[in-house]
């Protein structure tokens, strides 16, 4: 006999919870299936702890500046081991705060979950039937078919690893590399990164990303595009990559060889034939209002999301919508038109909207102004290593469609040009705001 409820939430995470909380606050029984810690990725092992380590790698770029301020310090030195020290117990008490939320709002299975017919899944043994079931279940680092491959951790290891490696190899050039690279090179270590494509993050404003590599080759990582990495040795405590670059074959040894290749949906171990869910093997195919094509009790938000960015608050935002649709009726449709994001990169790349490249593909007639402040008197005054910002405007309405930047405070700053673009403020509106002087902020009237 199976356990049957209103709503089964697969996953633990950000997107599950904030399910969780629209449906129950609405009288709906609620199931939660979690195989690992609640809170999921970004809390445990992902965005949370590493801001941790940027911290720490954002105040050695301070002491860095600090002969332009006419400070005299001795050459800093970072222990690795107590950062990570510090950094597991600023997270530790979140999976068993979460769980304990998770209980109030329903109950709990933890263990793996699979489909066993379109409206059932099975946990540990016991059957669960849900008048709606949501798959939240995240994602996982993107496996890669290179030869030693098993040799490579991943993102979650470096949180954990208390050893300093003095030599790093990243395979693949994406968000979570490029964020690592930095705390690394600023801790000491000697950091490559070898990239498949011919650019790294393909998918960002090609301006902000030649500003974040000029800045990442001053800080000594080695980047390597268009390559082709052929195997992955291991030689005691060294490992040795072999990779190709136009048809010419190298070799690097290295301490430590990660893989920064980014992430993909956790639904492989699923069973998603058994609900009827259409999916193409990496991504379930969803409605506008993240409803399964195929099966309609069926709906996914969060990173199991292929498409949208993976997020945290992108999840959560998910989450809202797939609860209230489960309440109300599917009448509600996610707009990531106005989204800011970051690379956590030191400093740190900001983004949100279109890129001039994208927003000329849609027919859009824009204004771009871009932006070296290095020399602005707030670049000059904080010692800025890199300050690049580019702003896209439609000519049409006067409406921002896109804003990218490095350094400058931009990852506060994206903020205003979102809300911005959220609520039909137009370039001249904003540009008329008063804002406090002398401060980064002040900068953006000068920046559209």
């Amino acid at each position: 006999m199976a356990k049957k409820y209103d709503v089964i939430i697969l996953g633990g995470g950000n997107a599950g919870f904030a399910v969780s909380k629209t449906v129950q606050a609405a009288g709906k029984t609620v199931a939660i299936v979690e195989n690992r810690d609640f809170g999921g990725t970004c809390p445990n092992r992902g965005c949370t702890p590493k801001k941790v380590l940027v911290a720490a790698a954002q105040a050695l770029h301070e002491i860095e500046k600090s002969d332009a301020h006419c400070i005299d310090v001795g050459k800093p030195s970072l222990n690795w081991s107590a950062l990570i020290r510090r950094e597991k117990s600023m997270i530790a008490g979140i999976p068993d705060g979460m769980e304990n939320l998770a209980r109030e709002r329903g109950d709990v299975f933890v263990g793996s979950a699979q489909f066993a017919g379109p409206n059932i899944v099975t946990v540990n043994g016991e059957r669960l039937e849900g008048s709606h079931i949501v798959i939240a279940t995240g994602s996982t680092p993107r496996p890669l078919s290179i030869e030693g491959a098993e040799h490579m951790i991943t993102s979650e290891d470096i949180l954990s690893e208390e050893q300093q490696p003095s030599e790093v190899v990243f395979v693949g050039g994406g968000v979570i590399a490029m964020e690592f690279s930095h705390v690394y090179a600023r801790a000491g270590s000697k950091v490559t990164i070898l990239e498949a494509m011919p650019t790294l993050l393909p998918h960002m404003e090609e301006g902000a990303v030649a500003a974040l590599r000029q800045e990442s080759a001053r800080l000594g990582i080695s980047i390597k595009t268009n390559v082709d990495v052929k195997t992955i040795t291991k030689n005691g405590n060294r490992q040795t990559v072999t990779y190709m670059i136009d048809q010419e074959e190298y070799t690097i040894e290295t301490d430590q060889v990660v893989n920064g290749a980014g992430r993909v949906a956790n639904v492989k171990h699923l069973n998603l034939e058994a609900a009827n869910i259409k999916h193409d093997q990496h991504a379930i195919e969803v409605d506008d209002h993240l409803r399964s094509v195929s099966n309609p009790s069926i709906w996914v938000c969060g990173d199991a999301l292929v498409g949208p960015a993976q997020l945290s608050p992108v999840a959560s935002y998910e989450g809202q919508i797939v609860g209230t649709n489960i309440v109300e009726g599917p009448i509600s449709k996610p707009d990531y038109a106005a989204i800011p994001s970051g690379v956590y990169t030191v400093p740190a790349l900001s983004t949100v909207g279109l890129t001039e490249k994208a927003a000329k593909q849609k027919g859009l007639s824009v204004k771009v102004t871009e932006s070296d402040m290095s020399n602005w008197f707030s670049g000059k005054t904080y010692a800025e290593t890199v300050a690049y910002a580019k702003v896209i405007i439609d000519e049409d309405s006067d409406h921002i469609v896109g804003a990218h930047m490095v350094g400058h405070h931009g990852e506060e700053l994206i903020h205003i040009f979102a809300m911005a673009m959220r609520h039909n403020i137009s370039a001249g509106d904003l540009k008329q705001d008063i804002f406090a002087f002398p401060t980064f902020s002040s900068d953006i009237k000068n920046l559209i």
